[in-house]
């Protein structure tokens, strides 16, 4: 059975599909963003594209493009779209590496949110911005998935080095941390590349 990847983040904006495209070309796995709301000439599944460097990764499609760059269940609505918790997953053998939207409890429809969107056995990663409040918002994350009897599997901070933020996350959050991506001035296919060795081994154990 191949494995699935579920990345999440504690907010939006705070890196999902830089990550998303690190774990990807380190385990040469397929890519896939169920929900694209807005930018849809130049989605996360565009950029992971230019990102990833690897002949078995393949990229599919979203399940949901939607036209307005607001929360999904809103964007949903303008498009007069129904969106569904249940995943029809790509058909793969491949490792699958699946972008979440936003947060965990981001909307989808008037009833669920992001966080029943994850399938079954999949591997959940988080990743955590450095910002003012991010340690609560890192904290809560973990909180709701223990809550719904869900594993993280490991964290990955984003953006310069901060001991005391990661160290604490790290003792009361109890999850492991795979690394940390640093703030780059820029992201193209060599950056990702040089991640995507420093997780390499971390990533394999998932």
């Amino acid at each position: 059975m191949n494995k699935t990847i579920f990345v999440t983040g504690i907010g939006t904006k705070v890196g999902k599909t830089v990550a998303s495209a690190v774990i990807t070309q380190a385990l040469e796995a397929d890519y896939f963003k169920p929900i694209q709301a807005g930018g849809l000439d130049n989605s996360d599944t565009h950029k992971v594209k230019r990102w990833v460097n690897s002949e078995k990764t393949k990229f599919h499609d979203s399940a949901y493009q939607l036209k307005t760059p607001m929360s999904p269940h809103a964007a949903a609505e303008i498009d007069g779209v129904k969106i569904k918790k249940k995943l029809s997953l790509p058909k793969t053998k491949n490792t699958l590496v699946i972008e979440g939207a936003g947060g965990l409890m981001v909307p989808i429809n008037d009833q669920e949110t992001i966080a029943d969107m994850i399938p079954e056995n999949a591997k959940i990663v988080l990743v955590s911005l450095h910002y003012l409040g991010s340690i609560n918002h890192t904290l809560l994350s973990l909180e709701l998935l223990k809550n719904r009897g869900l594993t993280c599997k490991g964290i990955i901070f984003m953006g310069d080095e901060n001991l005391s933020t990661e160290s604490i996350i790290k003792k009361q959050g109890k999850t492991p941390i795979l690394g940390r991506i640093d703030q780059e001035p820029y992201i193209d296919d060599k950056v990702v590349q040089e991640y995507a060795r420093k997780f390499k081994e971390k990533l394999k154990e998932l």
